[in-house]
């Protein structure tokens, strides 16, 4: 009898149903965030950039892009300008967000607007984020591309792109890669 209950305990606790309390402290948490399909990013003729290009990761492949570029303008070299005094929530005109994760390495990110506005800036809410570069595509097909060199940037608020005649901007196409293990990225339109 005791041969059979000493044998049945030995099964419980290789099976984990009697697991000493030490063992549940040393299970580590794994969260999948499904198959990561990569493939290099695409740019049409014409496109400024002329480096190689990553494999991304697509952040948002359900997002309809309702102008795809026409003409792209000269190419702009980010500054990384830091605005000290944010917009008021009045006076945007459009803002959103994504989250970015340093497992996925590379993301592209469509960032859907279809909004009229004058200023465009780039929030780094939360963590550390390495760009390449963002097209900003107009309602006439005219694509402005932002090249940020790939320099990873901290937390902060900065301009991202002016255009004072006011523009519809019909979506913005972001390539980056969280260099935290997750990171927060936005971009708000001022009207």
């Amino acid at each position: 009898m005791k041969r059979l209950l000493s044998i049945l305990l030995l099964f419980l606790v290789s099976f984990g149903v009697l697991a000493p309390p030490f063992a549940e402290a040393a299970r580590v948490k794994v969260v999948r965030r499904g198959k990561h399909h990569r493939t290099v990013v695409v740019v049409r003729r014409g496109h400024p950039i002329r480096r190689s290009m990553h494999a991304v990761v697509y952040r948002r492949p359900a997002v309809v892009v309702r102008v795809a570029p026409v003409r792209f303008l000269p190419l702009v070299a980010w500054g990384a300008v830091v605005v000290a005094t944010r917009p008021a929530v009045d006076a945007m005109a459009w803002q959103d967000a994504e989250t970015l994760y340093a497992e996925e390495e590379w993301a592209e990110t469509i960032f859907d607007s279809d909004q009229r506005g004058t200023k465009l800036y780039l929030e780094v809410v939360k963590g550390q984020v390495q760009f390449d570069f963002a097209e900003v595509t107009f309602e006439n097909g005219d694509c402005q591309v932002v090249d940020f060199n790939s320099k990873p940037h901290g937390e902060g608020f900065y301009s991202l792109l002016d255009f004072a005649d006011g523009r519809k901007v019909d979506h913005v196409r972001l390539i980056a890669r969280s260099k935290s293990d997750e990171s927060r990225v936005a971009l708000i339109m001022q009207k």
